[in-house]
């Protein structure tokens, strides 16, 4: 199936109506499932179509980050990515209280795992996990199977954030990373989350807030028995560097486009549909007078994206 543009404005429309109402009330039934049909057939498209490397998240950028990880991943990301996605992932795991050479026998969840390389990155990161990424979407499920996937080492599953196909007690650490703002019911998800966890397991927590969302987590975060909520990192500050990076010239994303085979018109469009995707607006863009004209013509949705406040790390253990 492929992204239609009912689609796309059923996806935009539910980010919307989730990220921005000012009461946080959970979205169930009808409205929730078509949120989440119209997110997994767009990701279904990501899945087919992205390339090895492709940009997993906005990224941040911390250069004593960076240098922690290549002395444990010597040339890690090169010559696949501009490395600020595994930052991102990095960060996730270096931040709990647990030393990233003791994870051997523990079992890692990566909820909303996408094509996987995030979490193949994390096996490298803490060797001796267990590994399980888990998906709405098929194909990219598929897509990491095929291509990722080492045994009961690494391994991924089809499912829904908010119904978590995994016993009770069953995880020691939970990640998940820009993805619970597509979720339509919060509360749900960290329910889940505090269900799965082993009791003393730890919830790893990044996303992108709006005002609005800023608010709807904190409450739900208070009202969900069994988490306590240890750290809450604003980290906008190194994601916004990285999205910077990202869309200047000669950048790692610019080149990497500039390679393939397209009209000039369609790689510069190709291209901010991309930096609004990855956190262009957050950053400051704004479009080139070529796509602000074909904004006015309805062609490309050159002003899109949602008011967001900031980008947070947030951190629960279960007890």
């Amino acid at each position: 199936m492929s992204a239609t543009p009912d689609v796309m404005t059923a996806f935009t429309s539910g980010l919307a109506d989730i990220n921005l109402d000012e009461s946080g009330t959970a979205r169930r039934g009808a409205n929730a499932a078509g949120m989440k049909s119209a997110s997994a057939t767009i990701y279904d498209m990501a899945a087919t179509l992205s390339g090895h490397g492709a940009l997993w998240n906005w990224g941040m950028h911390d250069p004593a980050l960076a240098e922690e990880i290549r002395a444990r991943v010597p040339g890690f990301g090169e010559p696949w990515t501009d490395g600020f996605s595994e930052q991102l992932y990095f960060l996730a795991l270096r931040e709990l209280p647990i030393a990233l050479d003791d994870y051997a026998g523990r079992h890692v969840l990566e909820v909303g795992c996408g094509m996987g390389e995030g979490l193949n990155f994390l096996s490298r990161i803490a060797p001796g996990a267990r590994m399980t990424g888990l998906d709405l979407s098929p194909k990219a499920v598929a897509r990491a199977t095929a291509t990722l996937s080492r045994g009961d080492d690494l391994t991924f599953v089809h499912g829904d954030a908010e119904e978590l196909p995994f016993e009770d007690a069953s995880v020691d650490v939970l990640v998940n990373i820009e993805s619970s703002h597509t979720y339509p019911d919060l509360g749900a998800f960290l329910a889940e989350a505090a269900r799965v966890l082993r009791p003393g397991g730890f919830l790893s927590h990044i996303d992108v807030y709006t005002r609005q969302r800023t608010q709807t987590m904190q409450r739900t975060a208070e009202a969900t028995d069994g988490l306590e909520w240890t750290a809450d990192h604003d980290i906008s500050d190194r994601v916004r560097a990285a999205v910077r990076r990202r869309m200047a010239p000669g950048s790692h994303f610019r080149t990497t486009l500039g390679k393939q085979r397209m009209n000039p018109l369609v790689r510069q469009i190709a291209a901010h549909s991309q930096i609004l995707m990855f956190g262009g607006m957050f950053a400051g863009y704004r479009p080139p007078p070529a796509i602000k004209a074909l904004g006015k013509l309805g062609i490309v949705p050159w002003m899109s994206g949602l008011p967001m406040e900031s980008y947070r790390h947030r951190i629960a253990v279960r007890r």
